[in-house]
């Protein structure tokens, strides 16, 4: 009797826990999808609304930008909903293997554009006199339409036979299965879809830094349309700060996940759900760090913001400006009335 007493104490004592830690994974998930939908939001607003920053190559921050925001909005909804419901939502069924095809398409996609993106300001800097020539908008256009036929054929690979979209029950999410059945569908994902594209990335940025650190050394005039002026080697180490983030912090927030999985292809035992948690987590995070790091720690993406921040705020300022107009006016006309009252009218035709 004693012995069965403590194992439902024992029970009861886990369930409270994994309902508090199901609580903050909840809450993370959903206060970091918020975030994302909104910094991609006002991306989207700002390109819509400045036409400067529609370059040659704004396809891509267009396309990095719509991955993160449909994530947000379809899959990280989907899984919230499940994680709210226990996951009775999901199962295996048919939802759940769409959920899980627009996961693997949507994060394809979007690292992809983060590596064209990196290779674009890796040929800015390295090759400035060539890079109009290099990058066109043609270029772009045939880069992204071959980066979404290379994303729906990988994620379409579980319909074929190869690999397959699960539940994950403790994270609620459908994920590929990646496990020692399917060890070539799984090593191929994670190496061709994850590990490669972010290693070019790193290697890229860590290459822009490099550069902008060499140039920083030797000392570098711009020049506009009046004069020259010389840039202090103070302003390139600042910049390089965002470089050496944006260099990284993709290797920070993947490097949980992928380790989780290579365990779980050649090991049978089950990490704890606290790690798959925050590993997922921090894949949601980067679809709102993008954004960011990519765009609007950009000059001109700074201005426009600001330039839109003013106008909005002049805006409410008018608002509110006209809505107190009427009550001056009626001020003024208080002040007025008594010339109109009829003892003041006599009081002039006496004195007349």
């Amino acid at each position: 009797m004693d012995t069965n007493r403590e194992i439902k104490k024992h029970q009861e004592l886990l369930l409270k826990k994994m309902s508090s830690v199901l609580i903050v994974y909840a809450t993370l998930i959903i206060s970091t999808s918020v975030g994302a939908v909104s910094a991609n939001l006002i991306l989207l607003l700002l390109c819509v609304s400045h036409l400067k920053l529609r370059t040659d190559t704004w396809g891509l921050t267009l396309n990095l930008s719509l991955c993160d925001l449909i994530f947000g909005i379809s899959v990280i909804s989907v899984a919230i909903y499940s994680c709210l419901e226990g996951g009775t939502f999901m199962n295996n069924g048919v939802a759940c293997k769409l959920v899980g095809f627009l996961l693997v398409l949507l994060q394809l996609a979007s690292i992809n554009s983060l590596v064209w993106s990196t290779v674009d300001k890796f040929t800015e800097i390295c090759f400035p006199l060539r890079y109009a020539q290099i990058v066109t908008k043609r270029r772009i256009w045939i880069v992204l339409f071959f980066l979404w036929i290379y994303a729906i054929v990988v994620a379409a690979l579980p319909f074929m036979g190869f690999g397959d979209y699960s539940f994950n029950e403790e994270v609620y999410v459908c994920l590929p299965s990646l496990n020692s059945t399917t060890m070539a569908y799984s090593m191929m994902i994670l190496s061709a879809g994850v590990i490669t594209p972010i290693s070019a990335i790193s290697i890229l940025y860590i290459s822009i830094i490099h550069i902008a650190r060499s140039q920083a050394k030797r000392g570098t005039f711009v020049c506009n349309d009046q004069h020259c002026y010389y840039v202090p080697i103070r302003s390139y180490f600042r910049n390089t700060l965002i470089l050496i983030f944006s260099a990284f912090y993709l290797l920070i927030c993947w490097i949980p996940s992928v380790t989780i999985s290579l365990y779980e292809i050649f090991y049978t035992d089950n990490v704890p759900s606290i790690l798959q948690m925050a590993s997922i987590w921090l894949i949601v995070l980067t679809s709102g760090i993008n954004p960011w790091v990519n765009s609007l720690a950009q000059r001109k993406y700074r201005k426009a913001l600001l330039e839109s921040w003013r106008k909005i705020k002049k805006m409410f300022q008018d608002m509110g400006s006209s809505s107190e107009t009427p009550s001056e006016n009626e001020r003024h006309s208080s002040i007025q009335t008594p010339q109109s009252l009829p003892g003041h009218n006599m009081m002039n035709s006496i004195q007349t």
